[in-house]
């Protein structure tokens, strides 16, 4: 009879449905061109209200404007990846100028500052771009979502066509020069939050998908395997 009444009550347990693991959603948010003043310290007061991380490609000549911006960045665990030195479009530099574009705002950046991504101005991904790349042990971050923010001051447009598209593992392009950008990059991570997302910066996004990446070569996103 005991045996009999132990297996009536496991009947509910076996009935009852397991649940695995969830699976968590990761998206990284990137910001080109800056750090621009007073836009990039908006940006970073509110990433820090909202306890969420990105990478920021900054140019060398913005680095010289705003030292402690660019330290801000570093210290609040953000990621920082290199945009050049003066913004040039890279499709027609020597493979000369192309390195010194990176050397000089290499020189700029904090002290245990070691970027591990490069993105050319515009995205250009010439020969030329990916040689000096490689040659100095930088891979090349492109993007996947864009919501061209830079062409535009409509907040509302710019929310849109990012959560339209967005998906895990995506790396979305947007640009901390504007009070446009700003606000629609902190509705969109506001948005992304509730629906469970994490916003990491693109380097643990590459750890938390145990992907690899090479000099010289160019990624756009890291989703699930």
């Amino acid at each position: 009879m005991r045996r009999i009444l132990a297996a009536l009550l496991c009947l509910p347990l076996l009935a009852m449905p397991v649940r695995g693991a969830e699976v968590q959603k990761y998206v990284a948010l990137t910001f080109d061109d800056g750090p621009s003043g007073r836009f990039t310290r908006q940006l970073l007061d509110g990433l820090y209200e909202r306890g969420a991380k990105a990478t920021f490609f900054l140019c060398g000549y913005r680095i010289a404007e705003y030292p402690d911006i660019t330290q801000r960045i570093l210290d609040e665990g953000h990621e920082i990846g290199l945009h050049g030195y003066s913004h040039k479009n890279m499709q027609d530099l020597s493979r000369r100028d192309i390195a010194q574009e990176i050397s000089q705002t290499q020189d700029l950046l904090p002290p245990g500052c070691n970027p591990m991504f490069f993105r050319p101005p515009g995205g250009c991904c010439a020969d030329n771009v990916r040689q000096v790349a490689q040659a100095r042990g930088l891979a090349i971050l492109s993007w996947s979502v864009d919501p061209k923010d830079w062409a535009t001051k409509n907040t509302a447009a710019i929310e849109k066509a990012v959560l339209e598209h967005v998906d895990d593992g995506d790396i979305v392009l947007l640009h901390d020069m504007s009070v446009s950008s700003v606000k629609a990059a902190l509705d969109i991570v506001d948005i992304l939050q509730e629906e469970e997302f994490e916003l990491v910066t693109v380097s643990e996004l590459v750890r938390l998908r145990g992907a690899k990446v090479f000099p010289g070569k160019t990624y756009t996103d890291f989703p699930k395997a």
